[in-house]
């Protein structure tokens, strides 16, 4: 997965805005020690790790993957056709 193809595509910013938060704010709330990281979060240059992530959501009270929706879109259709592809049988571990 390349996250560049995902860049602009999360609502990080909606969703802090929608809390009323500023990103000083967010930074501190997430040990950060300045701004930066969360304005790259924001603006697609990079992704939060994972307990990041959490932290987020918990901030904003919602779900991880809606900050994430788009990504989580693609990446089920993604899944989905893969899955499509694969052979039902080979999937199962056969008992011995």
């Amino acid at each position: 997965m390349n996250s560049k193809q995902y860049q602009l595509n999360n609502c990080l910013k909606k969703y802090r805005k929608g809390c009323g938060l500023k990103q000083g704010y967010v930074a501190h709330v997430l040990g950060l020690k300045n701004v930066a990281m969360v304005s790259r979060w924001e603006n697609g240059k990079c992704l939060p790790d994972s307990a990041n992530t959490f932290r987020l959501s918990i901030l904003y009270k919602t779900m991880p993957e809606a900050l994430f929706i788009d990504m989580v879109r693609v990446l089920r259709k993604e899944i989905a056709e893969r899955e499509s592809k694969f052979k039902p049988e080979s999937a199962i571990k056969q008992k011995k």
